[in-house]
């Protein structure tokens, strides 16, 4: 796809007005101060302009000149470029080997542990050695009940070892995956129209959107088309894409289309913001957001406006700014922010605009359509959508883990009740959209509705968040997904709260469970216990914060033994969030 053909004609949304109706906490980007931010850019060199990548044999490499202290990664990568297994069909062969016949070659151990990532197979040797987790892209997490009950179908035959988990980023993974069954796996996601490709490694993670698409009474813009757009870009409709395979690290993207910005867009790399520029629909443009173990930042404005219709030309620019000028060393310092701190934001806004096909970047526009007096809806049980006679039904997912029958079930419902469709959110739930309103109290009386599944969860389950945890994960220092539900459990018991409270886990430092967007966030860690022996226990934090006033939660209290977490937690909610004690409350009633 040439830059020429990358602009697509979008009709400008019906909805550009902000609602009549106010609400009342303030919800926009953030705008935080960054050191990149500053009006005198850094002085750079001219040379360190050159592109350190280079096109051969239709996929970049890194130059020569440019290897010198690259981290591990990148040798492997330079060694055998990984889309290979998908674009050559290499996973075929590799499928046949039996895990022995692969550890005893060091280039299809690479294969294994590192290159399939590329494919979304991620290999879990330490715990579940010979079992991988698959990784699918999900546009918008949008889904249908066909692909549901295949996903259901692949797990199952795994066993106790087979599961899905809802992702952070509107996603599917799935579970107990054995090397053998891989090719036909394949083949079955390409037949319900999914892909599990380039969601791994130094890749373009799953476009996130509004969860409520294109059925939102008070959306500003559906998402949809521009994520599905952007997916299939970047993984050049599923067949694979080797323009942005070879990324310095992952990179993340979201189009926002609500006042809510249930997608959040200061964590990602790329966020789109809704914006009218001189009577013309387009986005404003956010960069940088991540999260590491070494650092996390907010996305900064690139002050930036493009046209809906150049939404794939600035993806494609800032995509190939950063794959040709990122550094390659240490991966605590290769995410994209890195790069706009060293050329400065204009310097870097400066090497994605000469990347434009036209050459020409606009500057950021004043006419923000995202409201900044609204408070962010809650998405669980039965709501009316824009379409008359239809509303959509959010239901709450624990931490995001369902079985196969789980996964049946909702496909089953979505088929009766809705459309087929179902919606997946980054806080780890499921919407059923296009039920017909008539038909919604039947729906909610579904025994799966009474049970786990629960368009009503308790105020504190609303927002509790968890990453795999050491179950599944090897990098995880702790369990997450059980201890989650128990900790709040317990809490729930001792303190009643005025208001939802987000609370996230992440089994490990990577914070895939996004601790640092939490009100009350918990990192695994060890510790020490009674006994002077390392115990599992996690790091507090307190403060995160969503929307315009966005902020990035810090350190209550480090090391905390998982056992002694229950009555910390009940003190935090009493003195940060308004909690009253169960016994007080019972009292006063």
């Amino acid at each position: 796809m040439t830059s020429s053909s990358l602009s697509l004609h979008f009709t400008a949304p019906s909805h550009t007005l902000l609602p009549s109706k106010p609400r009342r906490s303030v919800i926009v980007a953030a705008q935080t101060a960054h050191p990149a931010e500053s009006t005198a850019s850094p002085t750079v060199d001219a040379d360190r302009l050159e592109p350190r990548v280079e096109l051969r044999d239709g996929f970049f490499i890194l130059k020569e000149k440019f290897r010198k202290g690259i981290n591990p990664q990148e040798k492997v990568k330079i060694e055998s470029e990984p889309m290979k297994l998908f674009m050559e069909n290499g996973i075929e062969e590799l499928a046949k080997k039996s895990m022995e016949e692969i550890d005893s070659d060091k280039s299809s151990k690479e294969d294994v542990d590192v290159r399939l990532k590329w494919l979304g197979l991620f290999h879990r040797r330490k715990h579940h050695y010979g079992k991988f987790m698959m990784r699918l892209k999900l546009p918008n997490g949008v889904t249908t009940s066909a692909q549901t009950r295949y996903l259901a179908s692949v797990i199952r035959k795994y066993g106790e070892d087979g599961c899905a988990d809802v992702t952070t980023r509107q996603n599917w993974q799935i579970r107990g995956v054995v090397l053998p069954d891989v090719p036909e796996i394949l083949k079955g996601l390409a037949s319900v129209g999914l892909t599990s490709l380039q969601s791994g490694m130094d890749n373009v993670r799953n476009p996130v959107g509004n969860p409520i698409a294109g059925i939102d009474p008070d959306e500003i813009v559906d998402t949809r088309p521009y994520t599905n757009l952007l997916s299939q870009f970047i993984t050049a409709n599923s067949r694979g894409n080797p323009d942005f395979t070879n990324l310095p690290r992952k990179w993340n993207v979201c189009v926002v289309g609500t006042h809510d910005l249930y997608e959040h867009p200061h964590i990602n790399d790329l966020a789109y913001m809704p914006a009218n520029k001189d009577g013309r629909f387009g986005f404003n443009v956010l960069v940088g957001g991540f999260f590491s173990p070494k650092r996390c930042e907010e996305a900064i404005p690139l002050d930036a406006w493009v046209p809906a219709e150049d939404v794939l030309p600035l993806c494609k620019a800032v995509l190939e700014a950063y794959r040709d000028l990122g550094t390659r060393g240490n991966r605590q310092k290769t995410r994209m922010m890195w790069l706009i701190d060293e050329l400065g934001v204009e310097g870097f806004r400066g090497e994605v605009e000469k990347r434009m096909p036209s050459g020409k970047l606009e500057r950021a526009s004043s006419e923000d359509l995202v409201n900044k007096q609204w408070e962010r809806r809650d998405y669980f049980g039965v709501h009316p959508q824009k379409q008359e006679g239809l509303s959509y039904v959010g239901l709450h997912v624990p931490v995001g883990r369902l079985q196969a029958d789980d996964m049946d079930e909702l496909a089953r419902l979505a088929d009766a009740y809705g459309t087929g469709e179902l919606r997946l959110t980054v806080e780890q739930n499921i919407i059923i959209p296009n039920v017909e309103t008539s038909k919604t109290e039947a729906l909610l009386q579904v025994p799966f509705l009474k049970n786990r599944f629960s368009p009503e969860p308790s105020i504190l389950m609303k927002g509790l968040v968890a990453c795999t945890g050491n179950q599944f994960c090897g990098q995880a220092i702790i369990e997450t997904k059980l201890r989650a539900l128990k900790v709040t459990e317990e809490v729930e018991r001792l303190v009643a709260v005025p208001k939802p409270i987000r609370m996230h886990w992440t089994g490990c430092p990577n914070t895939c469970g996004q601790v640092q967007v939490a009100d009350i966030g918990f990192m695994g860690c060890l510790t020490r216990g009674e006994n002077g022996k390392p115990v599992e226990g996690a790091d507090v934090y307190v403060g995160g914060r969503i929307g315009s006033d966005s902020h990035l939660g810090e350190i209550y209290k480090k090391g905390v033994r998982v056992t002694e977490l229950v009555p910390l937690v009940a003190e935090i909610l009493i003195k940060e969030f308004g909690a009253v004690p169960r016994e007080r409350e019972d009292n006063e009633d």
